[in-house]
C-alpha cells in the first residue's frame, strides 16, 4: 500500500489512539484519517474505569458516549476502616471503543491486523513492505520500554463472573484491602455490571512484574466464596501488569529527534505515576490535539512533547509518594499508606486521582505521623531506601491502560 492523501495517521487503536481519532472525527470531519492497529479489533480486551471528576467538560463530552456503566459513588475497605464516597464512577470497554470508532470513521480509515515497523512524523512503513505518507503521524502504540525509569508494578487479573444469585452490590468496591497482604499492597476490586454479573479483580502493588495467573484465579474464586457468591460461569478475563513510576529521566525516555512522530498514551508516559490510570490523560491529550491550529507532523511532534514534558513535571509529587510506597514501606505494610489516604477529605481524593492536587492537598497528604518508618521514608527520598525495580520490561507485553488505580 502506498497512499499519499492521509492527513493524520494514528498508530495504535487502543484507548489513547482511539480517543484522538474520535476527537478529530468530531471536531475536524474534513481530515482524512488512518487508524492503524496491530490487533484484529480496536480497544482490545479491556475494561477502563475512571472517576467523573477526572475529566473537564470537553473530556466528558468526548468520553461520555463510550460509557457502558455508571454508578453514583463507590466503597473502599481496609482492615481498620471502611468508607463510602459520593464521587461518580464510570466504566467503558474495548468493545464499546471499537463500535464507536467504526461508527465515527469510514471503513477505509480503519486498518486492523497491521503491524508498523517504522514511523517518522510524516511516514509509516508496515510489515510486508507497505508504506503510507501522511501530513502527520501520532504514535500511540504503547512504549517499547521504560528503561530510564524505576518504581514498581501494579499487576492484576480480573474476571467478570455471572452469579447464580444477586451479588447485592449497589456500587463499585474500588479497593477491598481486607485480604492477605503478603505480596505487597493487595486489594480486590469489584464492579457490579448487573444484578448477577460482577467484575472481580485481584490487584497487587508489587516489586516485580511476574504474574501468577493460576494463583490470582484461585484468589478470585476464594473471594467470591467468602462473599457467599456462587459462580455460574466466567464471562471474560483480563490481566495486566502496569508500571508505577517512582523516578526517571524523561529526556532519556523521549529523546528529541527531528523526524520522530508525535506520541500519545503510554508511549509518552501519559499515565498517573502512582495509580497507573491513563484514561483521563488520554482524553485530555485527545481534546488538546483536536483543538490545535497546526496539525502538521512537525507541529504535532513538538506539541505532544511539550504536553508530555509538562505532565512529567507535574507528576513529581506522585512519583515521590510512589518512591515512599515501594522504597520505605515493607510490602505487607504498604496498605497503611492507602488506608490513611482514604481518611482524607473527598475533594482531596478526587483531585489526587485526577492528577490535580493543590499545594494544600500535598501538605495535607504529608502532614502528621507517616504510616511508614520516618527513617525509611527519609532514606527512600534520598535514594538510600529499598532498591526500586527498573521499569525496562517492554510495555508491548503488558496492559497499558488497566482499569484499577
Amino acid at each position: 500500500m502506498d497512499q499519499r492523501d492521509i492527513d493524520i495517521a494514528i498508530l495504535g487503536g487502543g484507548l489513547a489512539g482511539g480517543l484522538i481519532a474520535l476527537a478529530l472525527a468530531r471536531s475536524r470531519p474534513d481530515l482524512n484519517l488512518a487508524l492503524i492497529e496491530q490487533g484484529e479489533r480496536f480497544g482490545g480486551n479491556h475494561v477502563w474505569s475512571f472517576f467523573a471528576s477526572d475529566l473537564a467538560p470537553d473530556g466528558q463530552r468526548l468520553v461520555d458516549p463510550l460509557v457502558t456503566a455508571r454508578w453514583e459513588g463507590y466503597d473502599v475497605h481496609f482492615p481498620a476502616c471502611s468508607r463510602t464516597l459520593s464521587t461518580p464512577y464510570r466504566s467503558t470497554t474495548g468493545e464499546r471503543l471499537d463500535e464507536a470508532l467504526r461508527a465515527a470513521l469510514p471503513a477505509k480509515a480503519l486498518l486492523t491486523g497491521t503491524r508498523v515497523t517504522k514511523a517518522t512524523h510524516s511516514s509509516v512503513i508496515m510489515a510486508g513492505g507497505g508504506s503510507l505518507r501522511a501530513g502527520a503521524v501520532i504514535d500511540a502504540r504503547g512504549t517499547s520500554e521504560m528503561a530510564h525509569m524505576a518504581g514498581g508494578w501494579q499487576k492484576f487479573a480480573g474476571q467478570i463472573l455471572r452469579l447464580e444469585h444477586p451479588h447485592g452490590l449497589s456500587r463499585p468496591v474500588v479497593m477491598d484491602a481486607r485480604v492477605d497482604q503478603s505480596d505487597g499492597y493487595r486489594f480486590v476490586y469489584c464492579l457490579p455490571f448487573s444484578e448477577h454479573d460482577v467484575l472481580v479483580e485481584d490487584t497487587y502493588y508489587a516489586d516485580g512484574p511476574e504474574l501468577d495467573l493460576p494463583s490470582l484465579r484461585q484468589r478470585i474464586a476464594a473471594y467470591a466464596e467468602a462473599r457467599g457468591w456462587r459462580i455460574s460461569r466466567v464471562l471474560r478475563e483480563e490481566t495486566g501488569v502496569l508500571p508505577v513510576i517512582a523516578k526517571g529521566d524523561f529526556a532519556a525516555f523521549w529523546p528529541r529527534e527531528d523526524e520522530s512522530p508525535a506520541r500519545a498514551g503510554a508511549r509518552a508516559a501519559l499515565i498517573h505515576p502512582m495509580t497507573s490510570y491513563s484514561l483521563p490523560d488520554a482524553a485530555r491529550l485527545a481534546c488538546h490535539i483536536s483543538a490545535l491550529p497546526d496539525l502538521s507532523g512537525a507541529a504535532l511532534a513538538k506539541a505532544s512533547y511539550a504536553w508530555a514534558e509538562a505532565h512529567w513535571r507535574q507528576g513529581s509529587f506522585y512519583r515521590m509518594l510512589t518512591k515512599m510506597l515501594f522504597g520505605a514501606a515493607r510490602p505487607q505494610q504498604r496498605y497503611r499508606l492507602l488506608e490513611r489516604f482514604y481518611r482524607l477529605p473527598e475533594g482531596l481524593i478526587e483531585r489526587f486521582y485526577a492528577g490535580h492536587s493543590t499545594i494544600a492537598d500535598k501538605l495535607r497528604v504529608l502532614a502528621g505521623k507517616p504510616p511508614v518508618p520516618i527513617g525509611a521514608a527519609a532514606a527512600s527520598l534520598l535514594g538510600m531506601g529499598r532498591p526500586l525495580s527498573p521499569l525496562g520490561r517492554p510495555l508491548s507485553e503488558i496492559d497499558p491502560c488497566g482499569p484499577v488505580s
